[in-house]
């Protein structure tokens, strides 16, 4: 008797983007909280720390050559220059966890989602979220109380080039409310996970279910 315990899948990598304030993160971290299979891609970046972050957990920070020396080896996936400052994402922690049935969630830009497609397109599942206006938008950034006056204003003006690349998707969710745009985010990974060409081993698990007929 074939038992379909037996079908292994292999990892995604589950790309959310966004302007910023239209909740990327903020869905990423509930998804993380509600898959046990799901881990975060932890991105490499020039930007200062900003209080309360932690390197390592956060991101990884480094300064400029330290950058340039591992895009020379060849340690990013991906690699983007955004709001003055370099992000990467590293290679290998990320191979490894796709090779072991994980899926990696990645809370990058549209260039960061470009050059993954280039390279990895057959595990690659991506969303585009969209605020549900402008207003709504900037009121998100302000209520952060995080940036000074100057950098909110450089993510507005930034913010329609970014929101211009989401044909680009597989699927785009406008965040109206930030539990619905969970679930749909959810609703996609849990649709993702069925897709034939993830599944290994599905071949000789038809096979089998024939030979019993």
């Amino acid at each position: 008797m074939t038992d379909n315990s037996t079908l292994m899948r292999r990892g995604l990598m589950f790309v959310l983007s966004s302007p910023s304030g239209a909740g990327k993160t903020t869905i990423s971290r509930a998804l993380l909280k509600r898959n046990n299979n799901l881990i975060v891609s932890t991105s490499v970046t020039t930007r200062p720390r900003r209080a309360g972050e932690v390197s390592g957990q956060d991101y990884f920070f480094v300064d400029a050559p330290a950058f340039d020396e591992m895009i020379k080896n060849n340690d990013f996936l991906e690699y983007a220059k955004v709001h003055d400052h370099y992000y990467g994402t590293p290679r290998q922690p990320v191979m490894d966890a796709l090779a072991a049935g994980k899926d990696v969630i990645f809370d990058i830009d549209w260039q960061g989602t470009q050059q993954l497609a280039e390279i990895a397109r057959e595990d690659l599942v991506t969303i585009f979220i969209l605020p549900p206006s402008s207003a709504e938008l900037e009121r998100r950034l302000r209520a952060r109380a995080r940036d000074p006056e100057d950098v909110i204003r450089k993510r507005l003006a930034k913010a329609a080039e970014e929101m211009s690349h989401y044909s680009e998707y597989d699927y785009v969710i406008v965040n109206q409310d930030i539990e619905r745009a969970t679930t749909q985010a959810q609703l996609i990974l849990d649709a993702e996970h069925m897709k034939r060409h993830r599944l290994v081993g599905v071949s000789d698990f038809v096979r089998g279910l024939m030979q019993g007929l």
